[in-house]
């Protein structure tokens, strides 16, 4: 996703887990959230005091997107849970994935951290660290079904469209394609739907949530899924060991309990059991 300079932060602030996020109008500050202490339990350090501040790149359903005027979704709810453990509220930075995919706003204490539908990789390892995986990722190849287009291999000479700074764009752009970038989900979403893009390479948790509307079930299919051995985590600072350790308890405690389960259910579909296995990369 491109860097937009001069683009407005927002900030949206958390209610409950299950009611969402409530946007509120502001910019990132330096302030201490309106005083107390930024220590939160088991000795976690945060960047404003009451609430665990989480950068994102809005949309990117199902994981987080704005629904009736509140930010949801599966990685929402997740880091819902870590914020309950630590006795303080989650609330959402909206901003360019690169500022914390190279950790620029971790670094310059934006926020604690980062959960935005992100793969782990080895590249991205060197200015983050990651959680322990929460989410077993595929890609999809998806074509307006009068493409003709049935495999992969039938992109070739296709228009194909990726979000940018994706991992959807770096495997098109591995077998040789030449994408065109878009700067969001939705983006994408219009490009195929406004015939910029013939199909899409895009992981499929999304496109499973497009699918849901009949209008892009009718126009659109699924031409083919490739396991590319993708898992999601979530990103702290380098160091960041305690705020780390926390994310992963709330992961596998979630696991374990059965709410990872029903939360996958509510915003990705039938349950994988595969989803839930992943171990520490």
């Amino acid at each position: 996703m491109k860097t937009t300079l001069g683009r407005r932060t927002r900030i949206l602030a958390a209610t409950t887990a299950t009611a969402g996020l409530v946007l509120v109008a502001g910019c990132t500050s330096d302030d201490n959230g309106g005083g107390g202490t930024k220590t939160a339990a088991g000795g976690v350090e945060l960047v404003k005091a009451g609430q665990l501040t989480t950068c994102t790149h809005l949309p990117y359903p199902p994981f987080q997107s704005e629904i009736d005027g509140k930010v949801q979704g599966f990685d929402v709810s997740l880091v819902d849970l870590v914020a309950k453990d630590l006795g303080v509220k989650q609330a959402i930075v909206d901003q360019p994935f690169e500022n914390f995919k190279t950790g620029g706003s971790l670094n310059a204490g934006q926020c604690d951290l980062a959960a935005a539908g992100m793969t782990i990789t080895e590249e991205r390892k060197k200015n983050v660290d990651f959680s322990d995986p929460y989410f077993e990722a595929t890609q999809a190849v998806l074509a307006d079904r009068k493409s003709g287009i049935s495999s992969f291999a039938d992109l070739k000479g296709k228009k194909v469209g990726a979000q940018a700074q994706t991992t959807g764009e770096d495997y098109a752009k591995s077998k040789g394609l030449d994408p065109v970038s878009f700067e969001s989900s939705d983006a994408v979403l219009n490009g195929l739907r406004t015939g910029q893009v013939q199909a899409v390479v895009i992981d499929y948790p999304v496109v499973q949530g497009w699918l849901k509307d009949k209008a892009n079930a009718d126009a659109f299919e699924v031409a083919e899924q490739i396991n590319t051995g993708e898992q999601y985590g979530f990103t702290v600072k380098k160091g960041n060991d305690k705020l780390r350790e926390a994310i992963n308890k709330a992961i596998k405690d979630a696991k374990a309990d059965g709410t990872y389960k029903k939360l996958y259910e509510q915003w990705i579909g039938p349950y994988d059991e595969s989803a839930a296995s992943a171990s520490a990369s």
